[in-house]
Formats: C-alpha cells, structure tokens, sequence
C-alpha cells in the first residue's frame, strides 16, 4: 500500500511505538521467500539485533521504510501472509474501486468485495445492527506466524483508509480479535480503541453506524497524493490533511451542495456553524465567497457541456432569475452566458475539426 521509502535520515524520527513483533513478521516473510532481510532492515535503520529483544520498539517511520522496502523486494503487499502474492498495487486498486462511492458504508462495501476478487483466503463482513457498524474479518484458512500481524493491518488499512476518505477520525466503540492478548497488547489502544476484546471467534472493528452514511470528501488527485505515502494511515492516528475551505469547496462540488445552508455544512464537518466561519476567516476565505465559486463552475460546466437553455442553468445554479444570473456571470467572468456559450462552443469545434488530409492546395 506504501508507496514511497523514507529518506535513511529521517528513519529514526519520532517515538519507538511499534512493536519489534510486527518487524520479525516482515523478516519471516522474507524467509518464506528465500530471502535475506539484512538489506531491507539496513534501509530501515533497524539493528538486526533487536529482533532479539522481546520488548523492543522500533519508529513508525523505521517500519514505513522497512515495509516499502519489503513489498517491493518481495513484490507482496501481503507479505507472506496469503497462498500468493499481492502485487504492488493491489491495495491501491482497491482504494480506487471504493473511492468513486457515494457513501463510507457503499465505500466499505466495495472494499469487502474487491478484497474477495484479490484474494480468497480470508474475507471481510460488514454489517449494522442496533445502530452499531462491525466489518470483521472471516479466516478462510490458516495465517499461521503471520496471523496477528496479516489481521492487525488489514483492520488498519480499511480503518485508515476509511478516515482519509470522509477526512475525520472514526472513533471505534471497541475492536476484538481471535488470539489470546499479546505481549505488547499496550500498542492496540493507540492502533484501536480501549475497549479490545482478546480471544474472540473473529477480527473486527465496530462504530457507530450514522457514519456510513457520511459521504466521501476525496477525488482521483487526492487518491493519488495519498498512495504516495500511504501506510501512515495504517500505524498512525488519522489527522486530517486539509484546510477547511478546501474541504467545503469538495463539498460545495457536490450535486446541489452549493445549495445547502450554513448550518447543514457545519453539521457535516461537526463543528459549530460559528467555528465555520471563524476557521475559514482564519484561511483567508468566506463561506459566500466559496458557494459563489461553486455556483459559477457549476454555470459554466453547464453552458459549455450542456445544450440546456440559460434559464434553466440559472435555476440549477441557485439564482432565482435568468437576469440576476446573467448580471453575476458577467461580474465574475467579464461576459454574458450565452457569450461564454459560443465562445466556448466554437473552440471546443476548433479543436474537434480533423485536420485536412491532403493539406491545403498550392497554386
């Protein structure tokens, strides 16, 4: 999933969090492969004697690098976990067979499925009941060594994944797994939650089911910038990356989103209208100032793709009249809808004309 090592300098920053049993896992993946991972741990800047020390704790940005290097050497970005390889971008393909959702819960769905097309050793559910979401994990034969490790980071990667999408933190209301407690069970409240139940008949997370319906705030361009580096979803915290204005502004793109009031945006983000426009005063931006962007991109994808009369694009807009429409058009562009129309249309026409087959004739 990873798509990117760290610089060998900056491996060592941050706090020593991440159980030395995770990177024993990636060198037992190695081994399956006849590999040596001396290389890869030297990239890392993990001493292979630590592998040695039971209570031993490596950075998150060490196993970041550890586990860039280790998917692309091993060209698996199980890791040994599965009956064959994943290649690299596998899990990517899956973020983009989800990511065109509308919703998390439709999202999450997809994810379960195409996880199946991948592989079919192990299989997610997802399911509501008394207002509670759960996406377990169904073992479809034996993880053996890899087993802690193998469920640990898929529920971290859809979890991560799933943050990112809706940019805001899920907080879980508990997460269970089917193995006794590990030694370093300290590390799960930081990757889970305080409420983890050891010993259960499947892996999986719960939370709270109004956030299926939570609608994805990301595209194709925030896609990719995220697999660039994406395994900090997986052993961090989510934190969101974006400005708010940026944020309405992918919303306000959305289908009669430009419409909705200020407080219905506020309730989205989950914040109070007035930290709305206290945050977005701070970003130099104003929430009328962001709907009348939205209006005029929505005005003008509809006068150039579409052969839809101006009034009708002026209702669609949000402008109670063709006038007022055609009077804020003008202010904002400098000219009159149906002047942008066939400006508009007669480049597109340019662009579309095949060029002459014999060139032009020569007297």
């Amino acid at each position: 999933m990873p798509r990117q090592a760290l610089a060998p300098h900056h491996a060592k920053s941050g706090s020593a969090a991440t159980p030395i049993a995770f990177v024993r896992a990636i060198c037992r993946a190695y081994d399956a492969y006849g590999v040596d991972p001396k290389a890869a741990l030297e990239r890392a800047q993990i001493p292979p004697t630590l592998l040695a020390d039971d209570t031993a704790r490596v950075t998150s940005a060490q196993f970041e690098a550890l586990s860039w290097v280790a998917m692309r050497e091993l060209d698996d970005e199980a890791l040994g976990w599965f009956s064959r390889r994943l290649p690299w971008g596998a899990y990517g393909m899956l973020c983009r067979a989800s990511i065109t959702a509308g919703t998390l819960g439709l999202a999450l769905s997809r994810w379960a499925r195409h996880h199946r097309i991948l592989i079919d050793d192990i299989a997610f559910h997802l399911a509501v009941e008394d207002g509670v979401a759960s996406l377990t994990i169904e073992e479809r034969r034996d993880l053996g060594v890899f087993r802690e490790f193998c469920l640990v980071t898929l529920l971290r990667y859809v979890l991560g994944f799933a943050c990112w999408a809706i940019d805001a933190r899920i907080p879980l209301l508990a997460a269970e797994f089917p193995f006794a407690a590990p030694p370093h069970r300290d590390v799960y409240p930081k990757l889970f939650s305080e409420t983890l139940r050891f010993g259960a008949k499947r892996a999986g997370i719960f939370f709270d089911a109004a956030h299926l319906a939570r609608p994805l705030r990301r595209d194709e361009a925030a896609l990719q910038k995220m697999l660039q580096r994406a395994l900090p979803l997986t052993v961090l915290p989510y934190r969101r990356d974006q400005q708010l204005s940026v944020r309405v502004r992918q919303v306000l793109r959305m289908p009669s989103a430009h419409l909705a009031a200020a407080e219905d945006l506020a309730e989205g983000f989950n914040i109070s209208t007035r930290t709305l426009h206290r945050q977005l005063s701070k970003e130099g931006a104003s929430l009328r100032e962001l709907k009348q962007k939205a209006r005029l991109e929505r005005a003008k994808q509809a006068l150039t793709r579409t052969d839809q009369p101006i009034k009708r694009v002026a209702f669609a807009c949000g402008f109670r009249s063709e006038k007022a429409f055609a009077r804020a058009f003008k202010q904002w562009t400098g000219e009159t809808p149906s002047a942008h129309r066939r400006r508009t249309t007669a480049r597109d026409r340019r662009v579309d004309d095949p060029p002459p087959i014999d060139g032009p004739e020569r007297g």
